[in-house]
């Protein structure tokens, strides 16, 4: 049985993530972490029904790692690194979906996830359609070297050019042929009724390739989050990237 803990739980994706565990029966709902809603049923505030499991902020490290053995975190990218490193110094496996975290913040995770010996996840998104979208990408990147990408969310969104947007150019740059090497334009959208969207556009002469994914509900990304808690305490040291844990 994994022992799962969420940050950000009474937020629109830890409420998401709480009724999926909440219905798997390899895994137990062992904290609920957010400032908001103190006392509040996780179970309810996903709209499942009562679990017991109370709406608290951090417990101190000992509690945390009699807790859980893995932490989700969906919050902001400005408290999300220091709760992945709490869980690490923990012994907890942090899976952190956030997006917006500083290249120098990745880095202490990945050096504290070291030091541990401690697996740990972050990936931008959790679709898995939105992760054979940028392995498509990558493929097409060596034959169609002229490319753009739009992504559009919905306007809540902290960040802006995406995540999974930046994490696509990266790995789209890196598979360009080395005489067409320039940064990867990305063009951002925020509007209401969005919720993740992305297209990487490919021109050539006389024809265009655009490879497209839309999560059309947050519950797209539950089997990418599910599947990331049962891999991440195979893993030693950060992972970036869903595909880190697929057998692709």
């Amino acid at each position: 049985m994994i022992r799962v803990a969420i940050s950000g739980a009474a937020g629109r994706m830890g409420r998401e993530v709480a009724a999926a565990v909440l219905a798997e029966s390899d895994m137990r709902l062992s904290a609920a972490i957010d400032r908001t809603h103190p006392g509040d049923d996780a179970g309810v505030l996903a709209g499942v029904g009562p679990c017991g499991i109370i709406i608290s902020d951090w417990p101190d490290a000992q509690a945390l790692r009699d807790a859980a053995d893995v932490l989700v975190d969906f919050t902001g990218p400005h408290s999300a690194a220091d709760n992945a490193l709490r869980a690490l110094e923990a012994g907890v496996s942090p899976v952190v979906g956030t997006t917006g975290i500083s290249p120098d913040d990745l880095q202490r995770i990945a050096d504290t996830a070291e030091r541990r010996a401690i697996g740990a996840l972050v990936a931008p998104n959790f679709a898995i359609g939105a992760v054979l979208m940028m392995r498509f990408a990558e493929q097409a990147a060596k034959y169609m070297p002229d490319v753009e990408i739009i992504e559009l969310h919905h306007p809540a969104k902290l960040d802006a050019p995406s995540g999974t947007a930046k994490l696509t150019a990266q790995r789209v740059q890196a598979a360009l042929p080395a005489d067409a090497r320039s940064p990867v334009p990305i063009h951002s959208v925020r509007l209401k009724g969005l919720v993740a969207h992305q297209e990487v556009i490919f021109g050539a002469l006389g024809q265009t390739l655009t490879i497209r994914h839309d999560s059309l509900d947050r519950k797209s990304f539950m089997p990418g989050v599910l599947l990331a808690v049962r891999r991440v305490r195979e893993l030693r040291g950060l992972v970036v990237g869903l595909d880190g844990v697929l057998d692709l």
